[in-house]
């Protein structure tokens, strides 16, 4: 079931924020994603997908941020990564059993599409192109959390919280320059620490001139040494 559409919709044909593997889709291809398809708003803070719940949609984020995260047995919140703009969400339950592994939150006022399932399973058995552009994203996905998960369990907290600046700066943000999307609870859930000891350490960079911080933004003054810190662990 889709949600309540928007009063007005871009045709997909229009759209000018197309992923890349909606942009192979040919004209007959994206009037048919048209037909099947809604556009919603949420606010911050809104839940896009629950864990557990049935997956009837792929869900196209056309702007804003969103955070993946699991509850564990605990009901502790871990955060698995953050998506942004132009990405898909509930893809792994595509592929998967069509149960929803993983909720999804905006972390910010965020626009989506929501595709019918069978619509989107049916251009990834019809369209190769569409499927490669698929499968590129998935594994894009897989393999930098692959890679900070290792580097996370690998670390202590300050090599940790080094690799989730660099991650805000290098695959969300790219720039020096951000805002942390979410409170310093989140970003211990994210990788994995106090929320104090991710204060502390925040203010110990702050001390040593490697960040400017102020409220959630953040500048990185000194990107060399912040590598430094996280190669280092």
């Amino acid at each position: 079931m889709f949600p309540d559409p928007l009063p007005l919709k871009t045709h997909c044909r229009e759209c000018k924020v197309k992923s890349c593997a909606a942009a192979v889709l040919n004209a007959v291809e994206l009037d048919k994603v048209n037909e099947n398809s809604r556009e919603a708003e949420f606010k911050k803070g809104d839940i896009i997908i629950h864990e557990g719940s049935l997956n009837s949609n792929i869900i196209y984020l056309k702007s804003g941020l969103v955070k993946e995260y699991v509850r564990t047995s605990s009901q502790k919140e871990q955060i698995l990564q953050i998506v942004k703009k132009f990405s898909y969400l509930g893809l792994p339950s595509l592929f998967g059993d069509r149960v929803n592994h993983y909720s999804y939150a905006a972390l910010e006022d965020i626009r989506v599409c929501y595709i019918d399932i069978s619509i989107f399973n049916k251009l990834i058995r019809e369209n190769g192109e569409f499927a490669y552009q698929i499968l590129v994203s998935v594994s894009r996905d897989s393999l930098n959390n692959f890679h900070r998960f290792m580097s996370q369990s690998q670390k202590k907290t300050y090599g940790k919280v080094a690799d989730a600046l660099l991650y805000f700066s290098r695959i969300i943000y790219e720039d020096r320059e951000f805002d942390i999307p979410f409170t310093r609870q989140e970003l211990a859930d994210l990788i994995g620490i106090s929320r104090e000891s991710a204060t502390r350490v925040l203010l110990k960079l702050k001390d040593d001139g490697i960040l400017s911080v102020d409220e959630r933004h953040v500048q990185i003054n000194d990107l060399d040494l912040l590598h430094q810190i996280s190669r280092n662990g």
